[in-house]
């Protein structure tokens, strides 16, 4: 097919070549997450049309990935390959994740009515509540698991003949494109933060899983790069027409996978740092509100501490003061009387 269609240019890439499967995802998709929406909208609640957006853009890039003059040209070049291979790995599942797709669905579905005996019932709600806690999504989300998978998602696919065997065939090809997918979605889905995980990691561990993938990823681009021969067999035989040289294109697509991931973690760390500053202002509102409440109790005895420093002591607290007197007190009552004070006359 890439034959018909002439050398690679930017008419023919972003013409339109459906792929049933793909096409028939992102129509699911689309039309479930809008129910979410509008169920949301009936009910009175307000849903961020910038989430909406975000998901929209995230199908849209999983369809130009599959279903444009990208996808057929990827059958033929390395180059072009690698960028859909990105686009499915990186930016596309940062995109979806943007658009909450679990927050939506906890939010729009209903939970299931109790049942006759009064205990309660499972909906789709409760199933998914019970997916998100239960074991399994705690293995897969753990970066113990994420990280491996994404890294092998890159030297074990194209460092191995399992390339070459799964574009033997149609179906290979369709689960290769769905494996970057999945993967993809898994690495990130954590560290995003945005849609509840069975994990919950503090920001810093979030930036450090998310660098924790790049320096594999830089150094797999590098070594493409570096390669002195082709790597799969898929891309030896490209149309005559377009006189490629398979080593340069090759080149080019490490290229491209080197210099790929700065845009999406550029946008992740966006995002955590978005978390961590409204968390930090969430924070001074919850304690403004106390102080509100008790008349600034806390800052009024801090400043009160400070002070008895600058004078150069430090009263023990008013606790301490009591038990120390009640100590002395009792001291003195059953101390023994000398003979000279019991001798001595009153005054």
């Amino acid at each position: 097919m890439a034959a018909g269609l002439g050398e690679p240019n930017l008419r023919r890439m972003f013409g339109w070549y459906p792929e049933p499967l793909f096409v028939a995802g992102a129509i699911v998709a689309v039309l479930a997450y809008a129910a979410g929406v509008r169920r949301l909208q009936r009910r009175g609640d307000r849903w961020p049309i910038v989430r909406t957006l975000a998901w929209l853009a995230g199908v849209a890039t999983v369809l130009f990935a599959t279903s444009s003059g990208l996808a057929v040209y990827g059958n033929a070049l390395f180059s072009m390959h690698m960028i859909q291979h990105m686009i499915l790995s990186m930016l596309s599942p940062i995109l979806l994740l943007l658009g909450a797709p679990i927050t939506l669905t906890l939010r729009a579905v209903r939970p299931a009515r109790r049942r006759a005996d009064g205990t309660p019932g499972r909906g789709p709600r409760e199933l998914l509540l019970a997916l998100l806690h239960s074991r399994f999504s705690a293995i897969v989300s753990s970066p113990a698991v994420t990280l491996p998978l994404f890294i092998a998602s890159l030297y074990v696919l194209y460092f191995t003949p399992l390339f070459d065997l799964v574009m033997g065939n149609m179906w290979g090809h369709r689960w290769m494109m769905v494996h970057f997918l999945v993967v993809g979605l898994l690495f990130f889905w954590p560290i995003m933060g945005i849609d509840p995980a069975p994990r919950k990691h503090g920001y810093v561990m979030k930036m450090l899983e998310l660098f924790a993938g790049m320096p594999f990823h830089a150094f797999f681009g590098v070594a493409v790069m570096m390669s002195s021969s082709p790597l799969v067999d898929a891309f030896e035989k490209p149309p005559a027409s377009w006189g490629t040289d398979i080593l340069a294109d090759q080149q080019l697509g490490g290229g491209i996978a080197w210099a790929f991931g700065e845009v999406p973690t550029v946008i992740v760390l966006l995002v955590i740092f978005s978390q961590w500053m409204n968390s930090e202002e969430r924070l001074a509102r919850r304690k403004d509100r106390a102080a509100d409440r008790d008349g600034d109790a806390e800052l009024d005895a801090y400043n009160a501490y400070l002070s008895r420093l600058a004078r150069g002591r430090t009263p023990a607290p008013a606790a301490e003061r009591e038990e120390s007197a009640a100590s002395d007190t009792a001291a003195e009552d059953t101390a023994p009387v000398s003979e000279d004070s019991a001798a001595a006359p009153p005054r």
